[in-house]
């Protein structure tokens, strides 16, 4: 615990220096109370001030603050714009975000077809729920024409990764004939697979 103390220190004085990566990192203890007592307010102070200088993982997570209300009053509208900060510059995890807000008409007017834009952009970089995401649109024909074996592509994408809810609805394909070959014994080792990643993930 001193040592984290000790840590704590060297982080904020380098962040009171302007160092946007220390911000980050001191935002990141005083949320999780680490070597400093824990602070969700002064979380949002230090992740703001990184995220005005343009680094998009303190974007990032500044928007999943205001989208959880942690920290700061919870504002989806406000969530959604750093979220785009973030997305313009590529970061990942806020081009799925930000699909999902679109999908949903969270904290911006509902829109399928950009939803999808933003889930193709975050999928192209291996994001597995976008992966996911963008199968169900294809196989539920939101924001797209219906194509089945497009959604089935998408959700093997996914499913190869290990995403459960992935896996499930590849095997549906399977075991429906959709958009693929029937196959009931494919369909099955995806459900063994699925459930085996959910009984992992209790332990």
């Amino acid at each position: 615990m001193k040592n984290m103390d000790m840590a704590a220190r060297i982080v904020a004085a380098l962040a009171e220096q302007g160092d946007a990566s220390a911000q980050l990192s001191l935002a990141k203890l005083y949320r999780q109370g680490e070597g400093v007592a824990r602070d969700t307010d002064a979380a949002a102070k230090w992740c703001r001030m990184a995220a005005d200088q343009g680094l998009a993982k303190a974007q990032h997570n500044l928007g999943v603050m205001y989208d959880e209300g942690d920290g700061v009053a919870q504002d989806h509208g406000e969530a959604a714009k750093w979220f785009q900060m973030a997305a313009d510059q590529g970061f990942r995890p806020s081009l799925h975000n930000l699909g999902d807000m679109y999908l949903r008409g969270l904290g911006v007017a509902e829109d399928p077809a950009k939803a999808m834009a933003l889930f193709r952009r975050a999928a192209l970089q291996g994001s597995s729920r976008s992966q996911f995401c963008l199968g169900s649109m294809y196989d539920e024909g939101r924001g797209v024409e219906r194509d089945a074996a497009e959604a089935v592509r998408w959700y093997r994408k996914a499913a190869e990764q290990g995403y459960a809810d992935a896996q499930v609805n590849l095997g549906l394909m399977y075991e429906e004939g959709r958009g693929v070959a029937q196959d009931h014994d494919e369909a099955a080792r995806l459900f063994r697979a699925a459930a085996d990643r959910a009984t992992r993930s209790r332990r």
